[in-house]
């Protein structure tokens, strides 16, 4: 698929399996300070992790990548067919030198949806197109800044927040930071029941694997332990000096011994460690339960602008689980004992990139 956009440039898609073309698209996301999520390779993990296409469509002019726009193809019995940008992701979009760049590839995209029997594209993030619809009124991000030392760190979380930190730092709890495979295991363990817990089906392990596999140097599990019981858990990411703790949760006994709590102050002095200079809390639905929480450690909401097209006649995808429509089903599957969770859970999440 080519399409101009002037006499000297054109937009293509993307063939992944290109190794030269994947690091000339990694270096432009690099120079253009783009998300974990409009990266290669996080598109190629959520491929072999899930079996949701890894594509794209780039934009050259005389050889020269002048616009990039991630695409992972979401094919669900439940959810239907759409283009995400990024899948499994809270960012991604379109990264582009102009405004005109943006608009061609957001049309080239408009095609291939036509063309492949998509509904719709979803871009998380990112330059707008023209004609899209947008919103910024869903969900939030949270960012700050880390200390410069391990006292200062827990003095800049406010006061309640910090005092439940204390309670967790006094309860003679463990912490563990690992890639290996059993990292892993007691990763999935606590996060699978975690989501079960709330009512949400739980991401293929292997998505997990994918991930960890995927980013050798910036992508580890801290585990917080009671005894030798695992509590708590998050894989995070670490990019542009930010880490982002973006799978991560907790078993009914974490919320006694304070691990959640421990967990994230703990990630923020392992992060320091690392030499990042920033903790990316990610996003939350506005108004939620984990709105509250980051607002509460001092984070300010930052309204994220998304946007999305649908095919004339078509409805757009529904996977947001404080809708009506799985109110029912949320709080069926909290009962579910956590093997048939954990059985049912992979193949129906694959479809929520």
């Amino acid at each position: 698929m080519n399409a101009p956009i002037n006499m000297n440039q054109r937009v293509s898609f993307a063939d992944l399996s290109d190794a030269v073309l994947t690091a000339r698209i990694e270096g432009f996301v690099r120079d253009q300070h783009g998300s974990v999520f409009q990266r290669p390779i996080w598109l190629k993990a959520v491929e072999r992790g899930t079996g949701q296409r890894a594509c794209g469509l780039v934009a050259e002019q005389m050889g020269i990548i002048t616009g990039w726009l991630p695409l992972t193809e979401v094919r669900s019995i439940m959810f239907g067919k759409a283009l995400v940008s990024s899948g499994f992701g809270i960012g991604g979009g379109i990264l582009a030198d102009s405004p005109e760049v943006a608009n061609a590839l957001a049309r080239s995209a408009q095609d291939h949806a036509e063309r492949s029997g998509f509904n719709s594209i979803e871009l998380r993030g990112g330059t707008l197109p023209e004609g899209w619809s947008s919103w910024d009124d869903k969900h939030c991000g949270f960012e700050r800044l880390l200390a410069t030392d391990d006292e200062s760190e827990l003095l800049a979380i406010p006061r309640k927040a910090r005092a439940e930190v204390r309670k967790g730092l006094k309860n003679d709890l463990t912490v563990r930071v690992g890639r290996g495979r059993d990292d892993l295991s007691v990763h999935y363990a606590v996060y699978s029941e975690s989501v079960r817990n709330l009512g949400t089906p739980v991401f293929p392990k292997r998505l997990f694997s994918a991930m960890v596999e995927a980013f050798p140097d910036s992508c580890d599990i801290l585990t917080v332990l009671s005894g030798d019981e695992p509590i708590s858990s998050v894989l995070s990411f670490y990019h542009q000096g930010a880490v982002m703790p973006f799978w991560g949760g907790g078993s009914y006994a974490a919320r006694g011994a304070r691990a959640n709590e421990l967990m994230y102050y703990e990630l923020m002095i392992h992060a320091r460690r690392r030499d990042m200079d920033r903790f990316d809390f990610g996003r939350s639905k506005t108004g939620s339960g984990p709105f509250k929480f980051k607002k509460n450690w001092g984070f300010d909401p930052q309204p994220l602008t998304y946007a999305g097209w649908t095919a004339p006649g078509s409805d757009a995808r529904d996977i947001d689980p404080t809708s009506a429509a799985y109110s029912r089903k949320i709080e069926i599957w909290k009962k579910l004992p956590l093997p048939i969770a954990n059985t049912l859970g992979p193949f129906i999440a694959r479809g929520l990139a």
